[in-house]
């Protein structure tokens, strides 16, 4: 089945006031917040705890959403993604308007903040992380959706009869919907496993861990459906991408967490 989408998902805003524009990227952002603020406000670790819904606002909203993902997102895609331009205009790392968020930025981002957060409320960060860990799919899933829309971070091409044509994509080629592979494998497959996960242990860290594995090894399998940014192509054995090779730490810190986990219960 050849799908070839029309000008709508060549357009990442929904609605354009003058100068004010609402983009479907910002909305996926904002929903994505919201429903893992809900979800964890009736998450049991999070119940267990002890953080009230003030807390919880706070933890999404501030430390999660605006000092992690978004200020770690910035500085990581700056930094892993866009060097040069980094280097030649310093002030770029604040030109937030041109787009550019990495997730692994985006984690460390997370990780750092609420091990503040933690520190602040005196709890337990690894039990905390468990909770937060089992939210992250939703985010994940969401701002996927977000890329497909915008008709950005597209796959490769294709010769198979399954495919869409993005009307970004100045070839016009049939191409993977990476986006969505993403937004599956990233967002439904990876919190239905830390769901069952999470009703078989009560140990802490495990979720966590199990997290940066599962995630880390479904990106790293659906990156190599996905176009690598023009600007950078591939960067080792002219076959792995960037975001694939930062997922290998990530696996591996996730593989040493479970351990240090498992042996410490």
């Amino acid at each position: 089945m050849i799908i070839e989408l029309s000008e709508f998902f060549n357009n990442p805003s929904i609605i354009e006031i003058g100068s004010l524009k609402i983009q479907y990227y910002a909305v996926t952002w904002l929903l994505s917040a919201v429903f893992i603020y809900l979800f964890l406000s009736r998450n049991k670790i999070i119940t267990e705890i002890g953080l009230s819904n003030d807390d919880v606002n706070d933890m999404v909203f501030l430390y999660g959403l605006f000092f992690g993902a978004m200020c770690g997102g910035r500085i990581g895609y700056m930094f892993f993604y866009g060097t040069n331009q980094l280097i030649s205009d310093p002030l770029s790392l604040f030109y937030i308007w041109q787009g550019g968020l990495s997730f692994h930025g985006g984690l460390v981002g997370v990780i750092l903040s609420l091990l503040l957060f933690c520190k602040r409320k005196k709890i337990e960060f690894l039990r905390l992380m468990d909770g937060v860990a089992l939210s992250m799919p939703i985010g994940l899933g969401l701002v996927r959706i977000g890329n497909f829309l915008n008709g950005e971070l597209y796959g490769k091409a294709t010769n198979g009869e399954w495919g869409f044509i993005f009307p970004t994509d100045p070839f016009g080629l049939l191409r993977h919907p990476s986006q969505l592979y993403e937004s599956f494998g990233e967002g439904l497959v990876l919190f239905a496993i830390l769901l069952i996960i999470s009703k078989f242990t009560k140990i802490k860290g495990v979720v966590s861990s199990c997290f940066l594995i599962i995630y880390g090894l479904i990106r790293f399998i659906i990156e190599f459906y996905r176009q690598p940014d023009a600007h950078i192509g591939y960067v080792a054995f002219d076959s792995l991408s960037m975001g694939q090779i930062l997922c290998l730490p990530m696996i591996l810190i996730g593989i040493v967490m479970f351990i240090y986990s498992r042996k410490t219960a």
